[in-house]
């Protein structure tokens, strides 16, 4: 039987084992399963952090709801990085291609993003999620303090969760986003427009302008809701 398959070999290699003439259907099967099961152990974990951080996010709402505030989340969105682009960042960055290199070097594998009605409500979830003793903070941006070049706002939260597993409990790192409706909104539409790279360089230029310009008007937007709700209060 071919060798078993490293996370360096190409779709030419997984091509050329089932041309072999010595291997069978049920070998080849059983082959292909067996080296993917690191891979999928390895995604795995980030699914199990990801329900972990949800988790803990939906009992803090639930505690505000109960007390008479109104739920600070208006939703949760949570996603992993693909193989392809988790190998096109490891390339970028010069990682070593393998498993235990890229689970060492990269943060945002798992990421999660909390979008909240108001721009105090991300602080009070961000202070009173990091106060947990199982949550260790690794990084901390704050882009609605000091939004980036491009007018981009958020609270970007590198952390590292236990997951209780069979045998073991094991740390995993991911990124958690908390970002109000309207910095949520432009952010995907910003995400959109960015890839359109078939436009004259001066028009992408003005887009740019255009979107920092909306940005500023988000922020203000936000600000004046949150002095409409502190009033109201």
């Amino acid at each position: 039987m071919a060798d078993r398959m490293t996370d360096r070999e190409t779709l030419s290699a997984l091509l050329d084992r089932m041309n072999d003439p010595d291997m069978t259907e049920a070998q080849f099967i059983q082959s292909v399963e067996s080296d993917m099961l690191p891979i999928q152990q390895f995604f795995s974990y980030y699914r199990c952090a990801i329900m972990e951080i949800e988790t803990k996010f939906r009992v803090l709402d639930e505690q505000f709801s109960l007390r008479g505030e109104n739920d600070p989340i208006e939703f949760i969105q949570s996603r992993i990085k693909s193989y392809g682009s988790i190998m096109h960042k490891v390339s970028k960055l010069g990682i070593p291609h393998d498993l235990a290199s890229i689970e060492e070097h990269l943060y945002d594998i798992a990421g999660i993003r909390v979008v909240c009605s108001f721009r105090a409500d991300i602080y009070k979830l961000a202070d009173c999620f990091l106060r947990q003793d199982d949550i260790t903070l690794l990084e901390r941006k704050d882009y609605i303090a000091n939004p980036k070049p491009n007018g981009y706002r958020s609270l970007h939260l590198i952390v590292e969760v236990p997951i209780f597993l069979e045998n073991e409990k094991r740390p995993v790192k991911a990124e958690v986003q908390l970002r109000t409706l309207a910095m949520d909104f432009w952010a995907s539409l910003e995400h959109k427009l960015r890839y359109k790279k078939d436009l004259p360089p001066e028009t992408l230029a003005a887009l740019a302008d255009d979107l920092k310009a909306c940005a500023e008007e988000s922020a203000a937007w936000d600000e004046k809701m949150q002095s409409i709700r502190s009033m109201l209060q």
